[in-house]
């Protein structure tokens, strides 16, 4: 059962990883919790489910799954990706030097609108993800790892591989890494802020997308108000890994998923939401830099 609730949590946590990317990097640049970053991942989960639905009655589906489920996920991450930028400009580039309270009223509010908004224009009710992944597993011991969670992990780990790769390599990526350790100096030797900014929001946005379409298919079904439990978790995860730290919030995006997992079948799968917020608040208490996070002197 140990095993079987560890390659459950793998799976869960590599979700969770991915969301809580976008979550460690707007903050490691402005310091900014984007609470409507739950529903970009919301967002890409329907999307996935209108693209291949759309798929399957041009006839496409039933030539190549592989190649609709491809184009489903490259849809659902350009139509995030562009309502990651919309965000940024509408929400939080003219809150950017207001009271920090305001941006984040802006993205509550933001997150409220964007759950109203889907809610109207698909309906209340559950949709269902149109077709499954192969229902073939492989055992380990005595538990079972499905092809679809194997998928799940191996092309999380891969993004966020990628990730990394072009945080530390691309000329861009340096440019992030330069904003966020310090954001006047940076344009004080030619990196364009705002542009930097939109990337940021751009990428978060694009690997929530890829997490969205992974739950549709993993479930089964999604809600208008999937991203909000989601994102909590998520948060929590970048939280525990150290926010601001990109290798925090994926060590915490695995950890969480596994204690989730854990405490569900060991303890009470009722309170499987719960442990989540109790993870935070105890992280909170006692180590408030999260594992991986480094207490810095306040900025001025």
């Amino acid at each position: 059962m140990f095993l079987q609730q560890l390659i459950n949590g793998l799976t869960l946590g590599a979700v969770y990883a991915l969301i809580a990317l976008g979550y460690t990097m707007v903050y490691g640049i402005l310091e900014l919790i984007n609470f409507a970053h739950g529903e970009i991942y919301m967002l890409g989960a329907y999307i996935s489910i209108i693209t291949l639905t759309f798929l399957t009655v041009t006839g496409l589906t039933a030539k190549s799954l592989f190649l609709s489920l491809f184009i489903a996920v490259i849809a659902a991450m350009l139509y995030c990706g562009a309502y990651g930028l919309t965000l940024e400009r509408v929400a939080y580039r003219p809150l950017r030097h207001a009271p920090r309270l305001s941006p984040l009223i802006s993205a509550i509010g933001m997150s409220i609108f964007l759950q109203n908004y889907v809610m109207l224009a698909q309906g209340s009710a559950d949709k269902i993800f149109p077709h499954t992944f192969p229902t073939v597993s492989i055992a380990i011991g005595n538990a079972t790892l499905t092809y679809l969670q194997g998928f799940i992990i191996i092309a999380s780990v891969i993004l966020m591989i990628a990730l990394q790769t072009f945080i530390r390599k691309t000329r861009l990526g340096k440019a992030m890494r330069a904003t966020a350790q310090d954001k006047k100096m940076a344009s004080l030797v030619g990196i364009d802020i705002d542009a930097v900014i939109v990337a940021t929001f751009i990428i978060g946005s694009v690997l929530a997308a890829a997490a969205g379409v992974m739950v549709a298919m993993y479930y089964g079904l999604v809600n208008f108000y999937m991203g909000y439990v989601a994102g909590i978790k998520a948060f929590t995860a970048a939280v525990l890994g150290g926010i601001g730290n990109i290798r925090g919030a994926v060590l915490g995006g695995f950890m969480l998923g596994i204690l989730e997992s854990l405490g569900a079948a060991y303890i009470s799968s009722e309170y499987k939401d719960a442990f989540a917020f109790i993870i935070l608040i105890l992280i909170l208490i006692f180590k408030p830099t999260g594992l991986l996070g480094e207490r810095v002197p306040e900025k001025v």
